[in-house]
């Protein structure tokens, strides 16, 4: 079946992303308060990420369907890096094999976001952990928004491959937890409490 994305997003460098400034810090934290040694980077870019993980002594390996960014990507050569997207087929040693999985402002940009969820639970180990984030919505903030005029800029609507999902921690607990998850913890990123850039929220996967 063919993945449910936009076929390209427009990577022109290797550099990191604004994001990476607020959201690197809680992930690394995660990684080592749950003790993990291998990890999937679920639509890794442009690989940016790929030297960061790396450099914690675990196992990574990522996944990106854009062309552009899989060239980036794949020049990290010490991750298994595979130019796949959500819903496709994972490799067969990849089944049941990372303690974490991290998917980091992709959510958004999916079509149907039960194939993530689908694709989370495949690779993990029993108990294995996600990380996820995506751009926080919540009633202050959507209110700051529409009082600023800021939605037409906010909901990038001629970009290809931009937002096309809006997500709260409601709705994006639900898309896990009706999955077999449980959340273990939620955390906002970027600017005031309640007008976050993001959300970082932890899901276990439950023992089958």
């Amino acid at each position: 079946m063919k993945p449910l994305i936009a076929e390209a997003y427009g990577w022109e460098s290797a550099g990191a992303e604004q994001s990476h400034s607020y959201l690197l810090k809680p992930v690394l934290n995660a990684i080592q308060k749950y003790h993990i040694n291998s990890l999937l980077d679920i639509g890794t870019g442009n690989g940016a990420t790929l030297p960061i993980w790396l450099s914690q002594n675990i196992k990574v390996a990522a996944m990106e369907p854009d062309e552009e960014g899989y060239e980036f990507s794949k020049q990290h050569s010490r991750a298994d890096v595979r130019r796949l997207g959500v819903g496709d087929k994972i490799p067969d040693e990849w089944v049941n094999a990372f303690d974490a999985a991290v998917s980091l402002e992709v959510v958004e940009h999916l079509f149907n976001p039960h194939q993530l969820v689908d694709t989370i639970w495949q690779s993990l180990k029993s108990n294995g952990i996600v990380i996820i984030s995506t751009p926080y919505h919540g009633y202050l903030k959507n209110l700051a928004l529409a009082a600023v005029g800021k939605w037409d800029y906010h909901h990038h609507p001629t970009r290809v491959g931009g937002h096309i999902k809006f997500w709260s921690r409601k709705t994006l607990t639900e898309l896990f937890v009706e999955k077999g998850f449980t959340e273990l913890s939620f955390e906002g990123a970027g600017r005031l409490p309640f007008l976050w850039k993001s959300m970082i929220i932890i899901f276990r996967k439950n023992n089958e």
